[in-house]
């Protein structure tokens, strides 16, 4: 895939998340982070729960809890400062330009509104004046477009009648059948199993490419990053230890890097113990290059 790295589609310099504890100070669980997405490119965020990687995504949609304080050097998205952006606005380019896939269906959809209902509120926020009839056709065909294979019957569903994998569908056609210029995945297959996920991101896949879209994708599923990733970011305690393109994560230098892999043991010939990650404090101030 041929990337234009001149012009970053979505950029972060120096990204901190807090929340205040107890005493009233800030603890950050995110620390000077710093990436870039390019147009039509496949980044990959890896790293442990609690990381800082949802936050992440979290920040640059402007979907912080109240509680969070943000703060960063620059949060640009096409070149528009977000940090600057008033709230109406941000919204609106959160509703038609980026979009979010949360990982559970099930926590992610209203149990007390339907699939069609649901949708509509989304697209609304797109296309104001659709009409009743014409918003309809467009509900049907994006969950056409992820093949769904009766989408009139799922559009009038409430989300407890729907699969795992039926739900993670009805989340993808609702964020990216309008095309969004960038999409952030957070665990987008945690919840399926293995030939469901497989599916799903093969729908993912076939969205992405049709609308050339950019793509964050947040995973603790290191082998499916290197597969499906352009580049990868791995992240530690709030703060990005190692960055390479996906295809030479096997070859990763950072020790931590190196742990995560060995907690994936392979399939055949598995070894009897998996090593314990040995944490070292140095990783939590050493310095860390810029990411390309």
């Amino acid at each position: 895939m041929a990337l234009d790295s001149s012009h970053p589609l979505c950029e972060i310099d120096d990204l901190h998340v807090g929340f205040p504890g107890h005493d009233g100070k800030l603890s950050d669980a995110v620390r000077g982070l710093s990436l870039t997405v390019n147009k039509g490119e496949r980044l990959g965020i890896v790293g442990e729960s609690g990381s800082g990687k949802s936050l992440t995504g979290r920040a640059l949609l402007g979907l912080l809890p109240p509680a969070a304080h943000c703060t960063a050097k620059a949060l640009r998205f096409d070149g528009q400062d977000l940090l600057a952006m008033p709230p109406r606005k941000r919204r609106r380019l959160c509703g038609q330009q980026m979009g979010m896939i949360l990982q559970d269906p099930k926590y992610s959809l209203n149990p007390v509104m339907t699939v069609a209902q649901q949708m509509r509120e989304a697209f609304a926020l797109r296309d104001p004046k659709l009409s009743r009839k014409a918003m309809r056709e467009k509900i049907v065909d994006a969950l056409a477009s992820v093949h769904i294979r009766n989408p009139e019957r799922v559009a009038d569903a409430w989300p407890h009648e729907l699969s795992g994998g039926m739900g993670q569908r009805v989340m993808i056609a609702m964020m990216v059948s309008s095309g969004p210029r960038l999409l952030v995945a957070d665990e987008p297959t945690s919840a399926l199993d293995v030939l469901v996920s497989i599916q799903v991101l093969g729908i993912l896949d076939e969205m992405i490419a049709r609308h050339d879209t950019g793509l964050i994708l947040i995973s603790h599923d290191l082998p499916l990053v290197m597969s499906f990733c352009d580049r990868v970011v791995v992240m530690y305690a709030g703060r990005v230890v190692e960055t390479c393109a996906a295809c030479d994560l096997v070859h990763a230098r950072h020790p931590y890097t190196r742990g995560l892999l060995a907690a994936n043991p392979p399939l055949v010939n598995p070894p009897d113990e998996l090593p314990v990650l040995q944490r070292d404090p140095a990783w939590l101030t050493e310095t860390i290059g810029a990411v390309a």
